[in-house]
């Protein structure tokens, strides 16, 4: 592919994340340089937040309110205006803090006289010292200096991030933007309106940032990468900025959106914007679309693309069956290009384990890909990502291990895997301790029994610091539905071993999965209650079960005891489906028990309480657990 002249800029969307790049781009980009391709990548989520959340953007916010006040002055507002000075006086040192460019800034933060403080600080009242003293200094201590002004210095800009959102665009959040207008949108409707509607400070600000990256550039194919729902807008208007510079600049858009929801993509309305849409693993359609490009290819042999047919004005969707780029083979990521000192390092939630999505700066890697249990019945194991599951050596993912920390001189890496196979994991550790690779590692895995206290020692020697993972409904009757393949005693176990290793455990919890009961709830809350007292995890959230179309729950419903609601007509995204579920429980009310439980034993607090107390705004009478007090204790004891 070396006589390829194409320039190829991968772009990530605002928003992903503000402390790393979201990899997509740095895969993309390493796989076409070493297929000879001139690639080059940009962030423009971070670039637009430090473009807005500066001296200079903070100006023009005020500027835009007091031109054209909001409807409703809402209390973030308020408290900007009021407060505007001591803002804009901030904000730069501010950001140069959460970059680690001024770690001395972190005394005047902690002062609590330095940083204006709005409504997003309320949240530290609940942290109440009797004696006068500090509040958080069960959190940080006398020392924790840098940490405890992170985390002053995130409430800070948790609410500017209000104020964007109330002031300048309603759809405004730092991990989604506009998401409602692509989840599950059967219609183009909700985003043609948005993208036609006239451009917000929001708008603008990307509309110039993209100007200046395809000047600077100058890409004959831009990739705008798509991870989730809350980037697609941002991505819609970056297409429409590219066009504006040059309307020959071919648009491809790809990503997890895509491979989930677009499958069934039917409205011509999406190419005004983009010339080619790209479903599962970019790299045998991207270069099937460069040689296209580049007149080598005819467009017929397009891999796995939709396009506009231009004589129907139909999209057509072409599949010229090429086998993909084997995982071994698709290079190595780089980060080349992008600022990797201008990542904010931020700290929301004081608990340790759920502190590493935000603060800290990654080296994102996948040990193999898809997943090798691909059983589970609520995950989307019917697509390529999850479906197609293969690996790469030990020796030649150390060797992508240190190339990565030549390039970015950091050692930190997050494993971004669906589930990291225990066999590669061990080998893996092994050969970072062969050739006294020093790192520090963690990823997501499920809670089988391989993973002995052995292993997990194993996996802490070579730099394993934290480990994620499904335990879903603690229920050994919905697991078995779920077809998880683990017991709840089995992740008692499992959890133990990792944490008595030295390696936090992060649990992703399920609600509301079909024929789930509210006995069934309050059990499974006290499974997790017994697994914090018992040291077995540190952290955990709950997330609210949503059947899709493209898991065994969507495609088989009868199987799990519920009936499917129709779907409307579909031209645009499609991935949840509604469905009847014959028990009646009321999910949406338990869960706001379960998070606020969940919350709390994050910090450790209410772990000796009956876990009904959580349910307390609840109406009807809430069970007692049937669940023994001492289950997880038994379990441990036998293992």
């Amino acid at each position: 592919m070396s006589e390829l002249p194409l320039r190829v800029l991968s772009v990530i969307p605002p928003m992903t994340q503000l402390n790393t790049p979201y990899p997509s781009t740095a895969y993309l980009t390493g796989f076409l340089r070493s297929r000879g391709v001139d690639a080059v990548q940009e962030d423009l989520a971070l670039a637009l937040v430090l473009r807005l959340l500066s001296r200079g953007g903070l100006l023009e916010i005020r500027r835009r309110i007091e031109a054209n006040p909001p409807q409703r002055s809402t209390e973030p507002v308020q408290s900007f205006m009021a407060q505007f000075d001591r803002y804009v006086a901030t904000i730069d040192r501010v950001i140069a803090f959460l970059q680690g460019r001024d770690t001395t800034l972190a005394h005047r933060i902690n002062s609590r006289a330095f940083l204006p403080e709005g409504p997003r600080f309320r949240t530290l009242d609940v942290y109440v010292d009797e004696d006068g003293g500090d509040p958080l200094a069960w959190a940080f201590g006398a020392l924790g200096l840098q940490d405890k002004a992170r985390h002053l210095a995130t409430l800070y800009l948790n609410d500017l991030a209000d104020v964007l959102r109330d002031a300048v665009d309603p759809r405004f959040e730092f991990v989604r933007y506009a998401e409602s207008l692509a989840t599950s949108q059967p219609t183009f409707e909700p985003l043609a309106a948005a993208l036609a509607a006239a451009p917000n400070l929001m708008d603008e600000v990307l509309t110039e940032l993209t100007r200046a990256a395809v000047e600077r550039h100058r890409p004959r194919l831009v990739l705008l990468s798509v991870p989730f729902p809350g980037a697609v807008y941002a991505a819609f208007r970056i297409a429409q900025a590219v066009k504006q510079v040059d309307p020959t600049i071919v648009v491809a858009l790809g990503g997890g959106f895509v491979n989930t929801e677009l499958r069934e993509l039917a409205e011509p309305r999406v190419f005004d914007h983009i010339d080619y849409v790209t479903l599962d693993s970019g790299e045998r359609p991207l270069l099937a679309l460069l040689e296209h490009l580049n007149g080598k290819r005819s467009r017929q042999r397009l891999v796995r693309t939709f396009v506009r047919d231009a004589d129907t004005g139909l999209v057509r969707y072409i599949n010229f069956v090429e086998p993909d780029v084997p995982f071994a083979e698709v290079g190595t990521p780089t980060w080349d290009g992008l600022p990797l000192d201008k990542y904010l390092s931020l700290l929301d939630m004081l608990n340790p384990m759920n502190r590493l999505w935000s603060d800290g700066r990654w080296n994102k890697l996948t040990v193999a890909h898809g997943c090798y249990w691909k059983k589970c019945s609520f995950c989307d194991v019917s697509l390529d990502y999850i479906s197609r599951y293969e690996t790469a050596t030990a020796e030649t993912l150390v060797e992508r291990i240190e190339a990565i920390v030549a390039e970015t001189g950091q050692t930190g890496f997050h494993f971004v895997d669906e589930a990291a196979p225990p066999k590669a994991l061990k080998a893996l550790a092994a050969e970072l301790q062969r050739r006294d690779v020093q790192i520090s590692w963690w990823g997501n895995i499920r809670f089988e029994k391989t993973f002995t206290p052995e292993l997990c020692q194993e996996l802490a020697d070579s730099g394993c610091i934290a480990m994620s993972g499904g335990l879903e409904v603690a229920s050994d009757r919905l697991l078995t539905l779920m077809k998880k393949g683990v017991s709840v005693d089995q992740v008692a176990r499992v959890t133990k071993g990792f944490s008595d290793a030295g390696i936090l455990v992060h649990a992703y919890l399920m609600y509301g999965f079909p024929t789930q009961t509210v006995q069934d709830t309050v059990d499974a809350l006290e499974y997790v209650r017994q697994l914090f007292e018992h040291g077995c995890i540190q952290s955990g959230f709950f997330h609210r079960f949503a059947c899709t179309v493209h898991s065994p729950v969507g495609l088989n419903p009868a199987e799990y005891g519920v009936k499917l609601r129709p779907l409307p007509p579909v031209t645009f995204a499609q991935n949840d489906v509604g469905f009847i579920d014959p028990t009646g429980t009321d999910h949406d009310a338990l869960g706001v028990g379960l998070k606020k439980a969940l919350y709390n034993y994050m910090h450790g607090i209410g772990l000796d309480e009956d876990v009904r107390a959580w349910f307390g705004h609840l109406k009807v009478k809430v069970p007692k657990t049937s669940v023994g007090r001492n289950r997880i204790g038994k379990a441990l004891a036998g293992r």
